[in-house]
């Protein structure tokens, strides 16, 4: 079986899954208005002025895949009842869809629906219309929130202020620099781990069928073709120098995303149609590593830009590196993937993307220029063969793995509780066990050819990857040795376990997830507050947590001496209704509160003016700042010293 995947269907998928219509590209003006027909109940009417030329699809037609239109009600207190169309409706024969007869209205609508209101009755109720729209032959879904007030209703009175005046991050109670590392450094070193990460994964696509076979192809018609040697490495640097550009600007769309909205690289990270998506990718790229069937961009991507790979010197060198890029993909969108995942779900968003695409493009781009500059190393690559099939399908075992990380994401953040810590650790287990068995050449696949003797690179990596699998065993138990820290981030948080935990809170220190709620527990217990800025998934809390946080002499000082207030960022766990709603930032801007997510994260930006994670910061029961907030912060000393600062400055200002 041939399956065709468009990558640019990965980035159509990004922005239709965050829903960013522009006001001015609507096509319908909607008002709604209610009318009180009995206690509890009420009519609303919504009225649309349609666009000039357009008509809105009215009734359902399940045979073409119409939904008519839908009023989705954002109160679950609120029972809708039978959507009725008051306007007239017209016939239309619908070319677009076969020529069907469909339902359709012009101009003007007008939609009644009644509902049944529980109590309280809100001051007003959030509507999202989705609906159809046709045009001659143009076909059009469109989307809109808007409100409805409700006679009789009650402002819901909540603390809709985020920004607390006290905290002042200029004056820190202990202004003294505790941390060594400072965040530029921090983040350098990010953005250098990840160039280097993407380097590795370049190096490890060199080695797939797609690419191995085309450095001494491409270097040669290089040298031979030109007319002298100089001319030969300039043209084969040139083509290095392209392939690493075309990687580069792979990333560019993500920087203009994290411009209009900081915050965005994290939704999309943390999406749950994005990672189920990803998911399901990552198994079907799986499988055609293990040769069940081949996957290709279609041929007439790759067959167009091979066209113009002989128009002129230097446009014709772009495209040869263009149509490098695009035949690879069966073997390089899998690393990439990877790769653009990891990156966005990271701190540094874009920079770090743009940075692993670099170090992913360096690492393709090398062995044309150094081949074409030192012709006679050549000889010195191992001929095409059987290693480059074993090759495909040892990444194939490392996509599968890796693909269970992406529907853990999706678990966490929406807490479906199908992916438990323990269930996590068992399926990599049985996929590093397998992996174990086919370098070991206990099991085959279609495409292997027979093996009369074991190499020794197999083995040796047989025996890794064996003693791996045993490695992963404890984590499955509930012991102390359960805590994987080699793979510390990967696995669900330690809490989030299949057996029964005396909390939900990380290492049951004294918590809560709620930052009312740990203010008035610090007030009580008269201890300071350690501020957790932290995400489902993300993968450096996770390190903190079991590789820092569990260290003696730090645990007893979080255990003793804090408050935890653990904030988790991509929470999707929506708020109750009454706690929802629109606040305006520092900076004028105004952003709809709706999940549990939303309200931690604008709380960080707002007070701390930083949206990564890990962020930490100590506050006292004033809820004023004792230390500068630190991030990640990998050395146990460097931690530890930074909360006994923020300690000793809560014990000063509690005496005064």
């Amino acid at each position: 079986m041939r399956l065709r995947i468009l990558l640019t269907a990965v980035v159509f998928f990004l922005f239709f899954s965050l829903r960013l219509p522009a006001q001015d590209s609507l096509h319908i003006k909607w008002i709604a208005t209610s009318v009180k027909t009995a206690d509890g109940k009420y009519d609303i009417i919504i009225k649309g002025q349609i666009k000039t030329g357009w008509f809105i699809y009215a009734k359902p037609d399940a045979t073409v895949g119409l939904a008519g239109i839908v009023v989705n009600i954002k109160d679950e207190a609120i029972k809708a009842d039978t959507l009725s169309v008051v306007t007239t409706l017209q016939d239309y024969v619908d070319s677009t869809f076969e020529n069907t007869h469909q339902k359709i209205v012009k101009e003007n609508i007008e939609i009644e629906l009644p509902v049944n209101v529980g109590q309280p009755i809100p001051a007003d109720v959030k509507l999202q219309l989705i609906y159809d729209l046709g045009q001659k032959d143009n076909f059009l879904p469109e989307e809109q929130s808007i409100s409805v007030k409700l006679e009789g209703g009650v402002v819901a009175i909540t603390n809709n202020t985020l920004l607390i005046p006290s905290i002042d991050l200029e004056k820190p109670a202990n202004g003294a620099a505790i941390v060594t590392s400072s965040p530029g450094d921090t983040k350098s070193k990010g953005l250098l781990s990840i160039f280097a990460l993407g380097f590795l994964g370049g190096l490890v696509a060199l080695l797939t069928p797609c690419v191995f076979p085309m450095i001494p192809l491409t270097v040669s018609f290089f040298t031979k073709k030109a007319t002298n040697r100089k001319a030969g490495v300039r043209n084969a640097f040139l083509y290095g120098f392209f392939i690493f550009l075309i990687y580069v600007l792979l990333s560019s769309p993500f920087h203009f995303l994290s411009s209009l909205n900081p915050a965005i690289l994290n939704n999309i990270s943390t999406n749950v149609y994005l990672n189920v998506f990803f998911f399901v990718i990552f198994i079907v790229f799986a499988f055609s590593f293990f040769g069940f069937y081949e996957i290709s961009l279609p041929g007439s991507i790759s067959n167009s830009a091979d066209s113009k790979a002989g128009a002129g010197n230097i446009a014709g060198i772009f495209f040869m590196a263009l149509t490098l890029a695009l035949v690879s993909f069966s073997c390089t969108g899998p690393i990439l993937g990877s790769l653009l995942a990891g990156s966005l779900s990271s701190n540094g968003g874009a920079m770090q993307l743009t940075s692993g695409m670099a170090g992913f493009g360096l690492a393709l781009a090398l062995p044309f220029a150094l081949f074409a500059m030192f012709p006679n190393w050549l000889n010195s690559l191992p001929k095409s063969g059987g290693w480059l099939t074993t090759v495909k399908v040892v990444l194939g075992f490392v996509e599968l793995a890796l693909a269970f990380k992406f529907l853990s994401n999706a678990d966490l953040v929406m807490h479906w509780g199908i992916l438990k810590r323990e269930i996590f650790i068992a399926i990599w287990i049985i996929i590093c066990g397998l992996l174990t068995l086919y370098l070991l050449g206990l099991i085959r696949f279609k495409h292997d050819s027979p093996m009369k003797k074991l190499p020794k690179v197999r083995l040796i990596l047989g025996l890794i990857t064996g003693a791996f699998t045993l490695y992963l065993i404890p984590g499955v138990t509930n012991t102390k040795w359960n805590n994987l820290s080699l793979i510390s981030g990967f696995p669900p948080p330690l809490y989030y376990s299949i057996y029964q935990q005396k909390s939900d809170c990380i290492l049951s220190l004294n918590c809560t997830r709620d930052y009312d709620t740990g203010l008035r527990m610090a007030k009580e217990q008269n201890k300071p507050m350690l501020i957790d800025f932290t995400g489902y998934a993300c993968v450096n809390c996770r390190r903190m947590e079991e590789n820092i946080w569990t260290k003696p002499e730090v645990y007893k000082v979080l255990h003793d001496q804090f408050i935890i207030v653990s904030l988790y960022v991509d929470d999707k766990k929506k708020l109750p209704s009454k706690e929802q709603f629109t606040y305006t930032t520092r900076d004028g801007l105004t952003k709809e509160i709706v999940t549990v997510g939303d309200k931690w994260a604008t709380f960080q930006t707002e007070n701390f003016k930083n949206n990564s994670q890990p962020w930490y910061a100590v506050l006292n029961t004033n809820e004023e700042l004792m230390t500068k907030p630190v991030g990640y912060v990998p050395e146990e000393k460097e931690y530890l010293a930074w909360l006994q600062a923020g300690l000793a400055a809560f014990k000063a200002t509690t005496t005064k």
